[in-house]
């Protein structure tokens, strides 16, 4: 990446017992967002939280869909818009687009994640190819890599971090990690 942003890391679980999820860190170790997904693994529909525990967005999978389609949905205040998507996420076949895993529509703006060969390794790039965040294996301070699960998410100064997060869930449950 080229313009230094805010840097968070991501742990792939829940901190609840029996739950799934991620939780994500500033860069000063607190909270700022969560996702617990008390029912089960790669529900259909999940919330991304604040520290506060009040809803973001809500993230719905679609049905019936071949390679898979999920909306986002932004709350305001404490009420949602179920009639219009904030943002569309489609995955793409891996034979087909072999790096690409999904595309992204925000109204008119489109954004890719684009995955490594390091399987947790990603990045999400506007379309210009500008990098606007990216996803790596996390190190210790003394060097050592952390688990598969612990992610060091750095994203550009002028990205919502928030819509960045939601992201990074779908991805989440496109990897069928939460």
């Amino acid at each position: 990446m080229t313009s230094k942003g805010e840097t968070f890391t991501i742990w792939m679980k829940s901190l609840l017992c029996h739950a799934y999820g991620c939780t994500v860190f500033n860069s000063k170790g607190e909270i700022v967002y969560r996702v617990d997904n008390y029912g089960n693994k790669c529900s259909n529909e999940v919330h991304l939280m604040d520290l506060r525990g009040e809803i973001l967005f809500t993230i719905r999978q679609k049905k019936l869909l071949a390679f898979g389609c999920w909306n986002g949905y932004r709350w305001s205040g404490s009420s949602i818009n179920k009639e219009k998507p904030w943002f569309q996420v489609k995955k793409y076949c891996r034979m087909l687009m072999r790096d690409v895993a999904c595309r992204i529509t925000v109204g008119y703006d489109k954004y890719w994640i684009v995955r490594f060969a390091n399987k947790a390794a990603f990045r999400i790039v506007d379309v210009n190819g500008d990098v606007v965040a990216e996803a790596k294996r996390k190190y210790s301070a003394s060097g050592v890599v952390l688990g598969e699960d612990v992610l060091a998410l750095e994203v550009v100064p002028h990205m919502d971090h928030s819509l960045i997060m939601a992201f990074v869930v779908v991805y989440g449950l496109i990897r069928r990690r939460m």
